[in-house]
């Protein structure tokens, strides 16, 4: 399987915000270069790993996201394949035109070309090794779990094409919250589960049930492979494909009375993720979201504040912030 790879040559003001205009988009996948310097402690602590030299810092960047590419040999006509990805191209021209009123978008050249599904799974690893969050140690599969005695709780994650690894600040704000307010016992609902990696920790924390929504099929093989890899029985962590915010079908699925409902995904998708959140809470449960830019956080704060919740902590991290409320 192939696929055109759309390159967005962009500033690093704008990245944060043509990524959430892809969002919003319905496109997933996306990937940012930039020359930004990560250190170690900024990044989740890379264990054994190397901080590459990015060179420069030119204040550039390059956003990236990928269409697949029609199957030639298919029976069918691909023609509205094409149209379709016509269609979705020009709507990314006119968001980035739109951006360009309220931000510098640099260049805003859109980049073609193609890459194999195999190397875009697959190239990332050299750079993903297992690092440590708090009391957590986060290992690949490629990688071998240290031998030495250790009271760490031990988490074998492959992301694969599905979003998370816990070396974001927003996902490492989130596993932050549900360390900090999960209890023996509960129930969590994940929306916009990814890998599955908030769940998994959860459930190794303690909680008695979790389930996983996202919008992207990718996640799937991801959570299905990362549960058996951390050996978590499959009845306590269901999950399923859709819009909990839109489709009654899977609000059904969800069902209601959680202790704990986490999402970590940007603010303006948490805004219209809000309003749900309080049919599927218990009284008194927590609604622990991250992904927020702390320039964006008032959007979260009065989503929350309309659906009846009550903030009770905000934290943030470099740019970025999560905030704890309560039904």
């Amino acid at each position: 399987m192939e696929w055109t790879k759309y390159t967005i040559n962009t500033t690093e003001e704008a990245e944060d915000l043509v990524c959430s205009m892809l969002s919003e988009l319905g496109i997933t996948g996306i990937e940012i270069e930039d020359k930004v310097p990560v250190l170690p402690e900024e990044n989740g602590g890379y264990f054994g790993d190397v901080v590459p030299n990015l060179g420069y810092n030119d204040h550039k960047a390059k956003v990236s996201f990928y269409v697949e590419i029609p199957d030639e040999n298919a029976e069918e006509a691909e023609q509205k394949d094409f149209a379709d990805e016509d269609e979705l191209l020009q709507k990314v021209i006119k968001g980035l035109l739109e951006l360009g009123q309220i931000v510098d978008v640099g260049e805003g050249s859109i980049e073609i070309g193609t890459t194999a599904e195999e190397d875009w799974i697959n190239n990332w690893k050299q750079y993903f090794h297992q690092f440590t969050i708090d009391d957590i140690r986060i290992i690949p599969s490629w990688e071998e779990v240290p031998t030495e005695d250790s009271e760490e709780m031990i988490l074998h994650i492959d992301p694969g094409m599905a979003f998370g690894t816990g070396k974001h600040e927003s996902t490492q704000l989130a596993i932050r919250g549900i360390r900090k307010y999960l209890k023996p016992g509960m129930r969590m609902l994940d929306i916009g589960t990814g890998s599955g990696i908030l769940g998994i920790i959860a459930l190794k924390s303690g909680a008695e049930y979790v389930f996983g929504t996202d919008l992207d099929e990718n996640v799937l093989p991801a959570i299905a492979e990362n549960l058996e890899k951390n050996e978590i029985d499959a009845a306590a962590f269901e999950y399923c494909i859709g819009d909990i915010t839109e489709e009654q079908a899977v609000q059904e699925k969800a069902g209601a009375d959680y202790d704990i409902v986490v999402a970590n995904i940007i603010a303006e998708i948490l805004a219209g993720i809000t309003p749900q959140v309080p049919h599927h809470l218990k009284k008194g449960g927590y609604y622990i979201t991250s992904g927020i830019l702390q320039t964006h956080a008032q959007v979260v704060r009065d989503a929350v504040a309309e659906a009846g919740l009550t903030i009770v902590e905000e934290v943030p991290m470099g740019e970025w912030e999560s905030i704890v409320a309560r039904f």
